[in-house]
C-alpha cells in the first residue's frame, strides 16, 4: 500500500475512515476517546476497526494507558470492544517497565492508585517511600475525581528538594471519562516539570512507544512496515497527534474526544476547514490526511 497526499483530502470536509483505508497497511489507533469514553465502547469506532481487519488492514492501539498491556485486553472486553476489532496493543504501561528495568538498582518510588500496583510486577528494583526514592514512577492521581493538580504541590516540592527524577507512565493530561474530564498523570509531571524537575515521558508523544507499535505490526505483516504505510488516530492534540507529526506518520484527526467543546460542532464546510487550519498551524509539518467527528466507517 502506500501513502495517500494530503492534496487528496479536501481540507473542508469531514472524512470517514473508508476513504483512507486502503491507502493504509496498518493503523496505530489510540484507545481512550477513540474507542470508548471509559464507560462503554463506540459503537462506529468498533465497526471501523473490524472492517478495517476484515479488508486486510491491522490495527494495533497504542495507549497511554500506565500499566502492561496484558490488563488492557480485559478492560476492553468489559466495555463492549471485541476482540476481532485490533490485533495487539501497546500501552505507556510497557514502555515504562522497559525502561525501568535498564536502571535495576535505583531506588524506585510508586505515585500512583493502588489499580496501577501491576505496574511494580516484576521490576527487580528495591520499592522505597518517597523519602527514600531515587526515581519516581508516576501512574496518576490517587484520586482522579476530588483531586485537583495543586492538591500535589507540597510533595512534589519535597522531591525537587531531594533531587527525585519522575518517570511519567500516561502522560495525558486529562481522559473524558463519561461526560466528565478527569486528571491524569502528566498533569502532575508537567507541574512537577515546570517547578525544575527532571521528567520522562514514556508514552505519546515521545518516539519508544511509537518504535514499539511499529514493530508490533511488522510482526503481524510478516515483513517490515514503513511508516508511510501507517496511519495514526487519535483525539488528543498534545500527545495523538503532537506524536504523530513528530515521530512521521500521517494523521487521522478525531475531534469528538477530549477538544470536542473547544473544537465545537463540525457541521459545515467552514468549521472543518477552521479545525484543519488550526491543527496544522500547530504542528509544522504534520501530514493531516483527515479529520473527522468520531471514528466511524462511513
Amino acid at each position: 500500500m502506500s501513502r495517500v497526499s494530503t492534496l487528496l483530502v479536501p481540507s473542508n470536509v469531514l472524512t470517514p475512515a473508508s476513504e483512507l483505508a486502503e491507502h493504509y497497511d496498518g493503523w496505530l489507533c489510540d484507545v481512550w476517546g477513540v474507542v470508548h469514553n471509559g464507560v462503554a465502547a463506540f459503537e462506529d469506532a468498533v465497526e471501523a476497526l473490524c472492517r478495517y481487519r476484515a479488508g486486510g488492514g491491522h490495527v494495533v492501539l497504542i495507549t497511554n494507558a500506565p500499566r502492561p498491556s496484558r490488563a488492557v485486553y480485559p478492560q476492553l472486553e468489559r466495555l463492549g470492544v471485541p476482540r476481532e476489532a485490533f490485533d495487539s496493543i501497546v500501552t505507556s504501561g510497557d514502555v515504562t517497565q522497559a525502561l525501568v528495568r535498564k536502571r535495576p538498582t535505583v531506588p524506585l518510588f510508586h505515585l500512583g492508585p493502588p489499580r496501577d500496583h501491576m505496574m511494580l510486577e516484576g521490576l527487580p528494583n528495591p520499592i522505597v517511600d518517597w523519602s527514600e526514592a531515587e526515581l519516581c514512577l508516576l501512574t496518576g492521581p490517587m484520586n482522579d475525581v476530588t483531586e485537583t493538580v495543586e492538591d500535589y504541590d507540597s510533595r512534589l516540592a519535597a522531591m525537587l528538594d531531594q533531587g527525585v527524577e519522575m518517570l511519567c507512565a500516561n502522560p495525558d493530561l486529562v481522559v473524558r471519562s463519561g461526560d466528565r474530564l478527569v486528571m491524569c498523570a502528566g498533569s502532575i509531571a508537567r507541574r512537577y516539570a515546570d517547578m525544575g524537575g527532571r521528567v520522562t515521558i514514556a508514552g505519546k508523544p515521545q518516539a519508544p512507544i511509537y518504535d514499539a507499535a511499529m514493530t508490533k505490526v511488522s510482526e503481524l505483516a510478516g515483513r517490515n512496515i514503513v511508516k508511510n504505510c501507517l496511519l495514526a488516530i487519535g483525539d488528543g492534540l498534545p500527545t495523538d497527534i503532537k506524536g504523530a507529526a513528530l515521530n512521521g506518520f500521517d494523521v487521522y484527526f478525531i475531534t469528538g474526544g477530549i477538544h470536542a467543546a473547544e473544537l465545537g460542532d463540525l457541521g459545515s464546510p467552514d468549521s472543518v476547514a477552521r479545525v484543519t487550519a488550526k491543527v496544522e498551524n500547530l504542528y509544522s509539518g504534520i501530514r493531516l490526511v483527515g479529520i473527522c467527528d468520531r471514528l466511524r466507517w462511513t
